[in-house]
């Protein structure tokens, strides 16, 4: 009878040990790999350069601005804006004058075949490229059909990036919601 006890339970306590040893030595692989793939991210999203540090930003100033990583060339920033359906996270390569270099969609959830399209639609994105901060729907950036406030929240996050980048006021009514 104690051995129909003693052994399951000693085999959930070596079971639960090994998944632990295995989960301390893998953790920093896991982190190294997520490292390695951002890297492989922004050399994409600012062409030139090889090396990026997390730089220190004012979050109160902007608070479209996640994460700014300084490379020899520029920045890459990680912006958000709320969209739709929540907030739509971008990685945006800004060169030192202040052209957007590169843009891609890190995280969205809007509706599927329609502000989703943003994370995807690559002649959409590249209407950002080479832009200034200047960026507006309507203007000289077509919106997803559809999708207008998913477009529009998506131009706010590159426009706010360069801002930081140039200094400009990114505040304006035409990137808001509805404006």
């Amino acid at each position: 009878m104690k051995n129909k006890i003693v052994t399951p339970i000693l085999a959930i306590v070596i079971a639960a040990v090994v998944l632990l040893g295995g989960k301390a030595i893998l953790s920093g692989t896991a982190e190294k790999n997520v490292e390695i793939a951002r890297n492989k991210i922004m050399c994409a999203l600012l062409p030139g350069s090889t090396s990026f540090a997390p730089e220190e930003f004012d979050a109160e100033a902007n608070s479209a601005i996640q994460s700014v990583y300084k490379a020899e060339n520029g920045y890459v920033i990680e912006s958000t804006a709320y969209g739709y359906n929540g907030d739509i996270v971008l990685m945006v390569g800004v060169s030192n004058e202040g052209t957007v270099t590169g843009v891609t969609v890190k995280d969205l959830q809007e509706t599927r075949g329609l502000g989703a399209d943003a994370l995807t639609n690559v002649p959409f994105l590249a209407q950002f490229l080479w832009t200034g901060g200047d960026a507006e729907i309507g203007t000289n950036v077509d919106a997803l059909a559809g999708a207008t406030v998913s477009s529009k929240a998506v131009t706010k996050a590159v426009n706010a990036a360069v801002g930081y980048v140039t200094g400009a006021d990114t505040s304006s009514a035409a990137t808001e919601w509805g404006g």
